[in-house]
């Protein structure tokens, strides 16, 4: 069956990891916009600057990013690039995700193990991002079945990034909390609770991401055992 025309693959596998991503950016987004029009004390850069405080680090700027919930760390120049709605924003949403983007920058500087792991795996996971999916359709195409399992392989170094970078991201929002919570950032319990939903749904993102790439590889494991038949 040529890839595409693999109607039962996206049935089964493509739609279902689609709804998957969709609920998630819709629950960011809904969440995001929710605790934007609640209002706090400090801004998000405040918000970055007073957790990299509290955990001992220096060095590290923060500076304003073009769009909405751009926000990044960047290890190469060790910045907190901070997006319009986060940047000067007082609001519960720009406080945990710029606490969040903060935690990133205590880790490298606390040497967590995860985000160096996923620092040192990145190009081959880039390598097999690009890759795989061509791999795959060239052997279809061509009956080499060689081809779709090199593909197949290369594609699993997608899902090792996805599985390394979910626990990443858990750490990051667990220690913007902390951070939030021990610095008074926020002072009530129930804006810490509204912190803690816009890193919630912020995380399910990444939980789809993973499901999303399980599913992607499972739909390429099927093409490749009907390719075999």
């Amino acid at each position: 069956m040529p890839f595409f025309y693999d109607y039962y693959g996206y049935l089964i596998f493509v739609v279902p990891a689609m709804l998957i991503s969709l609920i998630a950016q819709i629950a960011v987004k809904s969440s995001f916009s929710k605790y934007s029009r609640v209002l706090c004390g400090h801004s998000g850069a405040e918000a970055a600057q007073a957790v990299l405080r509290a955990n001992g680090v220096t060095g590290v700027t923060i500076t304003r990013v073009a769009g909405n919930l751009t926000d990044h760390f960047d290890p190469r120049t060790n910045t907190i690039r901070l997006s319009d709605s986060v940047y000067d924003s007082r609001t519960i949403s720009a406080v945990g995700v710029a606490a969040h983007e903060a935690g990133h920058a205590v880790q490298y500087a606390k040497a967590y193990k995860p985000i160096h792991i996923r620092a040192s795996i990145l190009p081959i996971c880039n390598i097999g991002s690009q890759l795989s999916m061509p791999l795959v359709l060239l052997g279809i195409v061509f009956s080499f079945p060689i081809l779709i399992d090199l593909g197949i392989i290369f594609f699993c170094a997608v899902l090792l990034f996805q599985l390394v970078t979910l626990p990443v991201e858990l750490n990051a929002s667990k220690r913007a909390v902390t951070a939030i919570r021990e610095t008074h950032l926020l002072t009530s319990e129930e804006d810490i609770k509204g912190a803690k939903k816009v890193l919630r749904a912020a995380a399910m993102t990444y939980i789809a991401a993973v499901i999303t790439a399980i599913l992607q590889l499972l739909r390429l494991i099927s093409l490749a055992n009907r390719n075999r038949r």
